[in-house]
């Protein structure tokens, strides 16, 4: 189990100075894109993120209608995971072999509304599930505490498949997805945007280990 920072952002100047900050006390982090199209906000750009050179472990949260168009600058930038999501009109065996033609480990995010039966043919296909716990595009959303529930029963169908919960994370209901045994939790806004982003992970490290 991992708490991962995730990093939204609409400047390369921003995401450097939060990739420089997250090194100070993780050696991963997840990447957030949006692209005005899939969610109504938008985020970084590919041309600028592919100008970035910084020593990190990382992976990609794509929020985006057409995620192989991202494949290139994430190479660049050295992500090894790309996460895209279910709910695009796209080819999904195709984006998934493209992934990992292109050398990176695939993940499927699933939105809240979606339902396990709509996805668990593409579930053998990817290496992680990560369950959005708020409706994406937005950094400090609601939490969505039904997503637990569904994670339960994706747990009692795929025991043995990685699965990550992203969105609302606080230290208040950090424990449910601790006893579930989600590996991956993705955090922003409760680390990222307090005073003390070190502190801040700190006592969610403390919680997961506990």
């Amino acid at each position: 189990m991992r708490i991962i920072p995730a990093i939204l952002t609409k400047n390369k100047e921003e995401l450097l100075g939060m990739l420089t900050l997250c090194r100070k006390f993780t050696n991963y982090v997840q990447i957030d894109i949006m692209d005005g199209k899939f969610v109504p906000s938008k985020s970084i750009s590919s041309q600028e993120l592919a100008e970035i050179d910084f020593p990190i472990n990382s992976e990609a949260h794509l929020m985006v209608v057409d995620p192989c168009f991202w494949l290139d600058s994430f190479k660049k930038f050295g992500s090894e995971r790309i996460i895209y999501h279910y709910e695009i009109d796209k080819d999904h065996e195709k984006i998934i072999s493209q992934i990992k033609k292109n050398g990176f480990s695939p993940g499927l995010a699933i939105n809240p509304s979606t339902k396990i039966n709509e996805f668990k043919a593409l579930v053998d296909k990817v290496d992680v599930v990560l369950f959005m716990s708020v409706i994406p595009g937005f950094y400090g959303s609601e939490f969505i505490p039904a997503v637990l529930e569904k994670i339960k029963k994706f747990k009692d169908l795929f025991p043995n498949k990685r699965i990550g919960i992203d969105g609302g994370i606080k230290l208040d209901n950090l424990k449910m997805a601790v006893d579930l045994g989600i590996d991956d939790i993705c955090v922003g806004s409760a680390i990222l945007k307090t005073d003390d982003p070190e502190k801040s992970c700190d006592f969610f490290k403390t919680v997961i280990n506990e």
